[in-house]
């Protein structure tokens, strides 16, 4: 098998999943229970979300534990817009974004928010000039992700900031940094919220966090009895905030050599696809080398994935999320619509090995040369 597809999900690491069990088994008491076994399991806890603040640079009470970036990102967006709705209901977002902010957005309109899109230039990087002119004296908060989950454009967050905090000191600066942690180097003062998931980084599913400044009030959108977090309230999912913070550890070890790798991987790639006369490559110099998209102009991107398949090999059209919709990040730097509907992508990590890219590059010209010449065949 030759995985690919590194950016929808990662496998959960060996060591991680050991943390788990063991987390699972010695483990046992609820971390909100006074007994002993519920305040052994609550120094477990606290170990725990030391080591990711730690890691993070961040204070232990900024740290919110989450299902995973779709809640986080919903904890943020409707938390802000709820508990600043009097100071003003103008909230600016990029066009690269997940799909789930979009989806917030679209229901926050429905309560009288209202969303404004704020442009790339042909880089993929946010238009400065352009967000300066939409942040206005009613803008509560502003939401750009880190590093965009289609074609790995990243963005400067500390600029961005520093633009929006010089037009509205007022106005609160949250990122989607899923596709960011673990790959490049994120600093989160940059930034006053953050959102992400622990299955990007070998870690399990159903587990991920909302940092949140110490400064930033936000409105719960699940009520009980706090004990925990008052933002997030219920029992703490102990074994998977264990085994999430082993990933974080070894996500950030080390983390340039592995961003090198992936480099030098990434450019054996695109080397190949650039001599396909009917393939484009999606990308630009701020891309990050872990994502790799490309566009088909006569082979379907799910015939060539499918075909893949039978050769066990895994990658996407887009986003798992979206998967076979148009890329509204490849439309938003092409504005083409044939090559936003075409889309390949091919997410790579640093176990990713030079065998498995020289196997996929050999059965991909197999393949695409097939249904190349069936496209041609039936034409004519």
């Amino acid at each position: 098998m030759i995985y690919l597809d590194y950016s929808a999900t990662t496998p959960v690491s060996f060591d991680v999943l050991e943390s788990y069990n063991k987390a699972t088994k010695d483990y046992i008491g609820n971390a909100n229970s006074i007994h002993a076994l519920g305040v052994k399991s609550k120094i477990l806890l606290n170990s725990a979300t030391k080591q990711i603040c730690d890691l993070l640079g961040i204070l232990e009470e900024e740290l919110v534990y989450t299902s995973g970036a779709t809640e986080a990102n919903n904890m943020a967006l409707k938390g802000v817009a709820l508990a600043y709705q009097n100071r003003g209901k103008n909230i600016v977002v990029s066009k690269l974004e997940h799909p789930s902010i979009y989806k917030i957005c679209e229901f926050l309109e429905t309560q009288g928010f209202e969303i404004t899109y704020v442009d790339n230039d042909s880089d993929g990087l946010i238009d400065f000039e352009d967000l300066k002119n939409k942040i206005r004296s009613d803008t509560i908060l502003v939401s750009i992700c880190a590093v965009n989950s289609e074609v790995g454009v990243r963005q400067p967050l500390k600029t961005l900031r520093q633009i929006i905090k010089k037009e509205n000191p007022d106005t609160i600066f949250h990122s989607d940094i899923t596709q960011a942690i673990g790959k490049v180097t994120v600093n989160l003062h940059d930034i006053d919220l953050a959102s992400m998931s622990s299955h990007k980084i070998f870690g399990p599913k159903g587990i991920g966090f909302l940092y949140k400044n110490s400064k930033v009030h936000l409105i719960p959108l699940i009520h009980g009895s706090g004990k925990f977090n008052e933002l997030r309230s219920g029992t703490p999912p102990l074994p998977l905030i264990v085994a999430f913070s082993k990933a974080m550890r070894i996500a950030l070890n080390d983390i340039e050599n592995k961003e090198m790798y992936v480099r030098k991987l990434n450019s054996r790639l695109c080397e190949s696809f650039s001599s396909y006369e009917g393939i484009k490559i999606n990308k630009t110099k701020y891309s990050i080398p872990h994502i790799i998209n490309i566009s088909l102009d006569n082979v379907k991107a799910e015939t060539l994935i499918h075909a893949l398949e039978e050769e066990e090999i895994y990658l996407s059209t887009n986003t798992a999320c979206s998967s076979g919709d148009l890329s509204t990040a490849v439309m938003a730097l092409y504005n083409d619509k044939h090559r936003a509907l075409s889309t390949i992508r091919i997410s790579l990590s640093y176990v990713t090995t030079d065998e498995e890219v020289s196997k996929f590059l050999n059965i991909f010209k197999d393949k695409y040369k097939m249904l190349n010449d069936l496209m041609k065949s039936k034409e004519e």
